[in-house]
């Protein structure tokens, strides 16, 4: 046998073994994306016969794009304008919730210049009149600020939005004094305030609640890869579950606890998620997640309404066409078709 042979021999798999499905995932490095990270590196995904390849972005739209385009089988963030277009148009499918903002737990704060801050801009019902850096016009940022002032009645259009593409680019804007305000992940935002570069005035969840972003994938894979993107949402779960039992326990008082589960998964996090967090910064910047990957599946049919109601999506673009539900089992307030 030659050489060559050996080689290619060698490289085969053991009689009776499968080899892995190769998948990719695009994805932010915020918390949001933890349980992820957390079934990576505890070999979840190899269980379920998956060789997972991570790639991380920094804007929420080049995440749908890149599944749309076929550059990721899977994508993991938060929903926008962007992303509901390219649904409507048939290229992607929920399959599963990522994070929500959930009273009690911080994730996206409200954050103001350190000018801002000292000339009285101190509560997030003061944004009009604001300059305000965002990633792009039609983010989760952007829908946001939409939601403030629906709760507290100023008009979005009173807010100048400065889209600057990325949340790297929206930290250096507000440092800079190009802008009065941002809206940061919990682990930036910490960490700018660390720098004292800026004044956290407020949580995003205890202002405007919401299912923030989901796990998504092609449509073609949902055909084409059935049983694939089962068992990827199989392995995702056992991500969830291990968040969960990290982070979201609470004492009989109501109080958030963090033991040893918490500080077994920082290695994960502290691979993964940037700025690297320290554990005291995890307990903070940990938000909520659905143990089960469950959607509050109404809230989405909301978001999609008001983007259409701001010209942002499509006007035929209908929730249901993209949010494959089969997957997980127990979703919450799923509307009557």
């Amino acid at each position: 046998m030659s050489v060559a042979a050996v080689a290619a021999a060698l490289a085969l798999p053991p009689a009776g073994a499968q080899a892995k499905d190769k998948a990719v995932i695009a994805a932010l490095p915020f918390f949001s994306t933890a349980p992820v990270f957390i079934a990576k590196e505890r070999g979840y995904f190899d269980a379920e016969g998956i060789d997972l390849e991570i790639k991380t972005f920094n804007a929420a739209q080049a995440v749908a794009v890149a599944v749309a385009s076929g550059d990721a089988d899977f994508g993991i963030t938060a929903f926008t304008g962007g992303f509901f277009n390219l649904a409507g148009k048939g290229a992607l499918k929920v399959i599963a919730a990522q994070s929500r903002e959930e009273p009690g737990y911080k994730f996206v704060a409200y954050i103001a210049s350190n000018k801002a801050y000292e000339a009285g801009f101190r509560s997030p019902k003061d944004f009009a009149g604001k300059t305000v850096a965002i990633t792009t016009v039609g983010s989760s940022f952007h829908y946001n600020l939409g939601m403030l002032a629906d709760k507290y009645g100023f008009k979005l259009s009173d807010v100048t939005m400065k889209p600057v593409q990325s949340v790297p680019n929206m930290m250096a804007a507000l440092t800079g004094g190009q802008v009065d305000a941002t809206i940061l992940p919990a682990n930036n935002a910490l960490k700018l305030e660390a720098d004292k570069a800026g004044h956290i005035i407020g949580w995003v969840s205890d202002h405007t609640p919401w299912q923030l972003g989901a796990l998504f994938t092609s449509s073609k894979n949902v055909k084409e890869k059935h049983p694939m993107v089962e068992r990827f949402v199989k392995a995702y779960q056992k991500g969830l579950a291990d968040y969960a039992e990290a982070f979201l326990a609470r004492d009989k008082e109501g109080n958030r606890m963090f033991a040893e589960k918490a500080q077994a998964v920082m290695p994960a996090l502290e691979k993964w998620v940037k700025p690297t967090p320290t554990f005291e910064v995890a307990k903070v910047a940990a938000n909520y997640m659905d143990p089960k990957g469950r959607l509050l599946v109404k809230n989405i049919y909301d978001q999609l309404a008001w983007y259409q109601s701001e010209g942002l999506v499509d006007k035929p673009v209908k929730a249901g066409d993209f949010l494959d539900l089969s997957f997980v089992k127990g979703h919450f307030d799923v509307p009557k078709q």
